[in-house]
C-alpha cells in the first residue's frame, strides 16, 4: 500500500488474539493501511515474531501479554495502549476458540472456555475501551463473530451460543453508542484455514471438522483481515455494521 494510500494514519488500533491466524493478518493490514498497533496474546514467541515484522515494515507496535479471561489484563491492555501509543481508535476482538463438539458426553471445561474466552473476554475488553471511545466521540470495535453465529448446527451447539452472544451483545451496544459517533461492526467467517479445529478434543469432531475444511476452498486469514479493513476505513457517517463472509463453496 503506498503512503498517499494508507486511511488509517495517525489511528491507534488494538487486536487480540493476534498471534495466530485472522488476528495475526488483521494486525497486519491495519499496520499497513497506516495504524499504530497494539498485539494482545498469550504466544509471546509469537507476538515477537510479529512484532519484529510490523516494525520492519515502519509500524508502531506494542505487545501485549494478554489473556482476554482476565478482567483486569483486558483493563490494563487498553489502559497501556492509550498510554505508549497514543489512544485508542480501533478495538478488534479476535480471540477465541473454537471446541466443537456434542452436546451430549461433552467435556464442560470445553463448555467454559469457550464462554469464557468467546463471551465474558471478549465484553471484558470492550468494557476496558468503550467508555474512552464514546468520551472521544468517535472509534471502532470489530468483533470476530462467525458464521455460526447465525447457522446452528448439530455437533457446535455452545460454540453457537457462544456466537449467538457476540451478535446480540455487538447489536445491544451499537443500539447504545451509534448516536456518540462509535461504530460497532461485526464480522461473521465462515470456514477459514486456521489452527482452530486442532484444539478441539472431540476426535469425531476435530476429524468432521478437519474434512469439512478440506472439502472447499476455504478463506484465509488475510480474506477476513481484509473485511476488518473495509469496515474501520468507511468515512464516519457510514457503518458497516455486519459483515458476512463465507466461502465461495461452502453452503451453509
Amino acid at each position: 500500500m503506498s503512503e498517499s494510500a494508507r486511511p488509517l494514519d495517525g489511528t491507534v488500533a488494538l487486536v487480540t488474539g493476534a498471534s495466530s491466524g485472522i488476528g495475526e493478518a488483521t494486525a497486519i493490514a491495519l499496520a499497513e493501511a497506516g495504524a499504530a498497533v497494539a498485539i494482545g496474546a498469550r504466544r509471546r514467541d509469537r507476538l515477537d515474531a510479529l512484532g519484529t515484522k510490523l516494525r520492519d515494515g515502519g509500524a508502531r507496535v506494542l505487545q501485549l501479554d494478554l489473556d482476554v479471561t482476565d478482567e483486569q489484563a483486558c483493563a490494563a491492555a487498553v489502559a497501556r495502549t492509550r498510554q505508549e501509543l497514543g489512544g485508542l481508535d480501533v478495538l478488534v476482538n479476535n480471540a477465541g476458540v473454537m471446541l466443537l463438539g456434542t452436546i451430549v458426553g461433552a467435556d464442560t471445561e470445553d463448555w467454559r472456555r469457550m464462554l469464557h474466552t468467546n463471551v465474558l473476554g471478549l465484553m471484558y475488553m470492550t468494557a476496558a475501551a468503550i467508555e474512552g471511545m464514546v468520551e472521544q466521540g468517535s472509534g471502532d470495535v470489530v468483533n470476530i463473530s462467525s458464521v455460526a453465529g447465525r447457522t446452528a448446527r448439530k455437533g457446535a451447539g455452545v460454540y453457537n451460543a457462544s456466537k449467538w452472544a457476540v451478535n446480540a451483545f455487538s447489536e445491544s451496544l451499537r443500539q447504545e453508542v451509534t448516536g456518540r459517533g462509535v461504530r460497532i461492526g461485526l464480522v461473521e467467517p465462515g470456514a477459514v484455514a486456521t489452527e482452530l479445529s486442532s484444539h478441539i478434543t472431540q476426535p469425531a469432531a476435530k476429524q468432521a471438522s478437519q474434512e469439512s475444511a478440506a472439502s472447499m476452498r476455504t478463506l484465509q486469514a488475510a480474506d477476513v483481515a481484509r473485511a476488518v479493513l473495509y469496515v474501520v476505513t468507511q468515512p464516519r457517517h457510514v457503518a458497516v455494521n455486519e459483515v458476512l463472509v463465507r466461502p465461495t463453496d461452502q453452503e451453509r
